[in-house]
């Protein structure tokens, strides 16, 4: 039976993981700090945009009844995690991967704790309207939405590449991954629930909470480990 060396060089994806999330850290850090000092040319350029973006909105009622059904149905953070439920138990029981049905599920609910947390923290006010098309409770920085997509979306994304499923297989989940994550975040500044930057945020921070998870799995339990033990 193979088994890796403590002394062994660390694999690309662990390199590439580190030095993503390094990236990701520096970027969300300088967002982070941006928009709890209230940051001026941020702050117009928010304003900016959601204005405009809240005119079509107005105008166009028949895409902003889309974006509510999109948004509060198929991309709502709950459905994103009723997913990530689903396929935690698909790995402890038919793949028998406990400890990677373990590292998924604790990778999502960490995302979901960091998003709270900061929420909390930075207690940033999300737009008022006077001709609202939606409404939305809580702090605005980061977009729970756009965060829990990225994590969810990413984190399976990362698992079906790990176990090398089909290329028509991986282009579908790559292609329903992007209009997911992206498609969230423009339907949250659309209906004028959220600042632009607070979407960006969340991409951010969701890409660092799935980088972590997937440096930490493969320091944890690499893929050598896994075939050897398979073997």
């Amino acid at each position: 039976m193979h088994t890796s060396s403590v002394e062994s060089p660390p694999r690309p994806e662990h390199r590439t993981a580190a030095r993503s999330a390094g990236v990701l850290s520096l970027c969300s850090l300088l967002l982070l700090t941006l928009v709890a000092a209230r940051w001026d040319p941020l702050m117009s350029a928010d304003r900016g945009v959601s204005t405009t973006t809240h005119r079509w909105a107005v105008e166009e009622s028949a895409v902003t009844q889309a974006c509510r059904i999109l948004t509060d149905w198929v991309w709502d953070p709950w459905t994103m995690r009723l997913l990530c439920a689903v396929v935690v138990v698909w790995l402890a029981v038919r793949l028998a991967a406990r400890w990677t049905a373990v590292w998924l599920a604790l990778a999502v609910t960490l995302g979901s704790l960091v998003q709270q947390g900061l929420k909390t923290a930075v207690d940033r006010p999300r737009p008022v309207w006077p001709d609202p098309v939606d409404s939305a409770h809580y702090s605005a920085f980061p977009s729970g939405h756009a965060m829990t997509a990225t994590v969810v979306c990413g984190l399976l994304l990362w698992l079906l590449h790990r176990h090398e499923v089909g290329r028509a297989v991986w282009c579908a989940a790559v292609a329903v991954a992007v209009v997911s994550v992206a498609g969230v975040g423009l339907t949250r500044v659309w209906l004028g629930v959220h600042w632009p930057s607070d979407v960006v945020g969340g991409w951010l921070l969701g890409a660092l909470v799935v980088a972590l998870a997937v440096w930490t799995h493969e320091h944890r339990h690499p893929r050598a480990r896994e075939d050897g033990a398979a073997s």
